[in-house]
């Protein structure tokens, strides 16, 4: 491929993933598709363009997947799948009878304020996980591939998805978001959540003090602990409130992944780093921020 053609993709990948959003979440609320179905077509679909970019214009080629490394993410995937869903059936009962079927709010007000709180719960969470020694022995899973791309994302603990998502979906639902808005929100958040890893030289400016970028979360990978925050993967706006944004333009980590990595067991032991969350630990374990 042409360095114009790349040039061209760095430019309009992002627009396009976000375009091609706003338009499935259209046509299924109009057309009233079954919205999980849409869910699990659209994760599919974010995978699949974001490993085509990866391939055309990747970031640095050495954190691309090796044929043992899609294996594990393909395990990993297919863990968080089904132990996921099956894990948050209470929880969807729970935002189905929170959630009113309309909002008396047009969508244009209640949707971006869906966005706000759904992004607060979320960066809460998330930055909980990295300061409690307890949630970090779930959210560490997550760290410990020393290179971040569209397959790592689903690098994760069970528990820790259940207590994100559930937490993000019950704080919409409790704030009285209806279903069809809190939807919306489910489709941004996936599309983000694949977008910050995915290993592509895209950027998105200025864009970056509004919206997580790729550029963001490799530095919240990072295993400098000075610039590791971060902990927005959909909106960066609760960063800068609480002080975690250190972000600028051409900054890039020299290494990502644990600064100690004998902290966890490795990725490819799947069974081992489920249930390293129970052992005892030898000595205290740090999370990226530091925190013991």
């Amino acid at each position: 491929m042409g360095e114009q053609l790349r040039a061209v993709l760095r430019h309009v990948a992002y627009p396009f993933l976000l375009v091609t959003l706003a338009g499935i979440a259209v046509a299924a609320l109009r057309l009233r598709w079954d919205l999980d179905r849409v869910n699990q077509l659209f994760l599919l679909g974010v995978i699949a363009f974001m490993s085509l970019l990866e391939r055309l214009i990747p970031y640095e080629p050495e954190w691309s997947p090796n044929a043992r490394e899609w294996g594990w993410y393909g395990v990993y995937f297919l863990l968080t799948m089904i132990g996921g869903a099956l894990s948050q059936v209470p929880v969807a009962a729970l935002v189905g009878w929170l959630a009113p079927p309309r909002s008396a709010l047009p969508p244009w007000v209640e949707i971006p304020a869906a966005l706000l709180l759904g992004s607060l719960a979320n960066y809460l969470v998330h930055r909980w996980c990295h300061t409690s020694p307890r949630l970090w022995r779930l959210h560490g899973v997550h760290h410990v591939p020393d290179k971040v791309n569209v397959g790592n994302n689903g690098v994760n603990h069970l528990l820790d998805v259940l207590l994100t998502q559930g937490a993000v979906q019950l704080a919409l639902a409790a704030a009285g978001f209806s279903v069809p808005t809190v939807f919306v929100v489910g489709l941004f958040v996936v599309a983000q959540g694949y977008f910050v890893h995915a290993n592509i030289d895209v950027r998105i400016g200025p864009l970056n003090h509004v919206l997580a970028g790729p550029e963001q979360h490799r530095l919240h990978h990072s295993t400098d602990l000075a610039e590791a925050g971060h902990y927005g993967s959909d909106l960066s706006v609760w960063d800068h409130v609480f002080g975690s944004f250190t972000w600028r333009p051409g900054r890039r980590p020299l290494a990502v992944g644990l600064a100690n990595p004998a902290d966890f067991p490795a990725t490819g032991r799947v069974v081992a780093s489920h249930l390293q969350a129970w052992r005892r630990p030898a000595r205290a374990e740090r999370s990226p921020t530091g925190t013991t």
